[in-house]
């Protein structure tokens, strides 16, 4: 299955998701991330939470949904508020579209500390639902109703 993460900016929750579903779904899940407006880098906390969870972070990068125009996925979630309503290029025509709304960690208006634990709070949400779906579809009889399942995902 192909997953494709989008935000607006594509530097902090979608490449979070991106690479936790990278290291939770090795070989079952394929993803992706861009953003409708990729900013073209990733928010350093958003690396650092990410090392601090122990989740892999070569490869990454802020890309733009132009950049994955032949990823071709079978699931587009979107993880941040501005991205809910706006419109999904047609070639995502095929694909399930759900969103899992999750507030932006990199707004957060208060100390260093405080900034840390919002990166953490999302980056173990994410982790939460990630490993979730991973053992739904691990199960002998998989998910009958995957857009119900997802956005199960989306209200925990």
């Amino acid at each position: 299955m192909k997953i494709l993460f989008i935000c607006t900016h594509n530097r902090c929750r979608s490449i979070l998701a991106e690479a936790i579903t990278c290291h939770l779904g090795k070989g079952i899940l394929h993803v992706a991330s861009a953003g409708s407006a990729a900013e073209g880098v990733i928010h350093p906390e958003t690396l650092t939470a990410l090392e601090r969870a122990g989740v892999p972070v070569d490869g990454l990068h802020s890309k733009s949904l132009d950049e994955v125009k032949l990823f071709n996925p079978d699931v587009v979630i979107t993880v941040c508020d501005s991205a809910v309503n706006e419109a999904c290029p047609l070639w995502l025509g095929a694909a399930l579209k759900v969103h899992w709304g999750l507030p932006d960690p990199s707004r957060h208006q208060g100390s260093s500390q405080e900034r840390e634990q919002a990166f953490d709070q999302i980056t173990a949400l994410l982790t939460s639902r990630i490993s979730r779906l991973m053992a739904e579809l691990s199960n002998t009889s998989p998910p009958g109703d995957m857009a119900a399942l997802l956005n199960a995902l989306a209200a925990s």
